[in-house]
């Protein structure tokens, strides 16, 4: 079974430069493959594929730019065909047209792939990338010593460096599981009610992260009056602007690491009560995202996340997960009766039955007409 190890590394002053080299070229062929597409589209040209713009690379650029063999080679071949991904995804109508990268403001990372016996070496403390030879590892021993590692990505955020392999592990097979089935009630109010009785609060909502939150804004206020001074002309100087983001930017990556550490502890919990199925809702998020009084409190509990981090765990150790259908209306039904509550409102946070006068915890009954779903599809 192929499983993904993400850390933080070490790297030093002359592999950090050799790293950022390779940003620059990937990003440099992406947005030069976007460009040429463009072009090729505008003059009635038939569309170019990744192959074709690789030996036009090697044949017309590299000996115009010869900068570009500074990269790794692999990476600068994933690059071209990611963008050529990105294109045919835009084709079948997935996702929209294909954006040039800028620097800093994208996902920056490069690939790279074991070669050779002496490539992607996995030791306690540190690992050996192509190109850069061995780097240090923040985490020591995370990553399994004496493992095949098929490839892995090299990237950067908020000034830190962080190394994603991929590797091969042989996982036994688990006996089968008897306990009772889970519902799981995703929120705004409570992240999740589980059908056992627990709860989950909303993080957001906690001290450490509004005190991080209210210092974003802070820092953001200050970015925003150094621009307008530049504006001005008043004298400014550029690192100080850097300085700015670079702060910004990592009280961004705590925010992010607080709420993906709280999921993993959810997604652990309950994984380790051992059910032997799992129900949650088939939430249409692109949809609730345009509620523009709720986007930012919805985007910020990482519901996507959570579903996808579940599944890969509960696939793991053979947990049944199923997905209710978008429109089965578990809020609105009666987990004792069975009857729908048509008038029932968001603002509404006990549901009152009218038939059989059952009065229970709204997002509670949510999950408890979950575990009972019969509309669902398997994942």
């Amino acid at each position: 079974m192929l499983i993904s190890y993400k850390t933080e590394i070490h790297p030093t002053s002359s592999q950090i430069d050799k790293i950022s080299k390779t940003l620059g070229v990937c990003r440099f062929l992406y947005n030069t493959y976007i460009s040429e597409n463009i072009k090729a589209y505008k003059n009635n040209k038939s569309f170019i594929t990744g192959y074709d713009f690789d030996k036009y690379v090697n044949h017309t650029l590299i000996p115009n730019h010869l900068w570009i063999k500074d990269a790794y080679s692999k990476a600068r071949k994933k690059a071209i065909m990611n963008a050529e991904t990105a294109f045919k995804n835009f084709f079948k109508g997935k996702s929209k047209f294909p954006k040039f990268k800028k620097k800093d403001k994208c996902n920056n990372n490069f690939y790279f792939v074991k070669n050779n016996k002496t490539d992607c070496i996995i030791q306690r403390h540190r690992i050996k990338i192509p190109s850069l030879g061995f780097v240090r590892l923040k985490e020591k021993g995370y990553i399994p010593v004496d493992r095949v590692v098929k490839s892995g990505y090299i990237s950067k955020h908020a000034n830190k460096y962080f190394v994603s392999v991929i590797i091969d592990i042989d996982i036994p097979k688990l006996m089968p599981i008897y306990n009772n089935g889970i519902g799981i009630d995703l929120g705004i109010k409570e992240f999740a009610v589980l059908s056992t009785g627990k709860t989950y609060k909303n993080i957001n909502k906690s001290k450490i992260v509004r005190n991080i939150e209210k210092r974003l804004k802070r820092e953001q206020k200050r970015l925003s009056k150094k621009y307008e001074n530049k504006k001005k002309g008043v004298a400014t100087l550029n690192k100080n602007i850097y300085k700015k983001i670079s702060r910004i930017q990592k009280l961004y990556y705590k925010l992010s690491c607080i709420r993906t550490d709280y999921i993993n502890k959810i997604v652990n919990e309950v994984v380790k009560t051992k059910p032997q199925f799992i129900t949650i809702e088939n939430l249409n998020i692109t949809g609730m995202m345009k509620n523009r009084h709720l986007s930012k409190a919805i985007s910020n509990q990482k519901f996507y996340e959570f579903r996808t981090k579940l599944i890969n765990k509960a696939k793991r150790l053979n947990i049944e997960i199923r997905l209710a259908d978008t429109f089965y209306p578990s809020s609105k039904l009666c987990s004792y009766c069975g009857s729908i509550k048509h008038d029932l409102t968001l603002k509404d946070r006990m549901y009152k039955c009218n038939y059989c006068n059952l009065e229970i915890d709204r997002d509670y009954n949510a999950s408890l007409n979950l575990m009972k779903c019969q509309n669902y599809k398997l994942v």
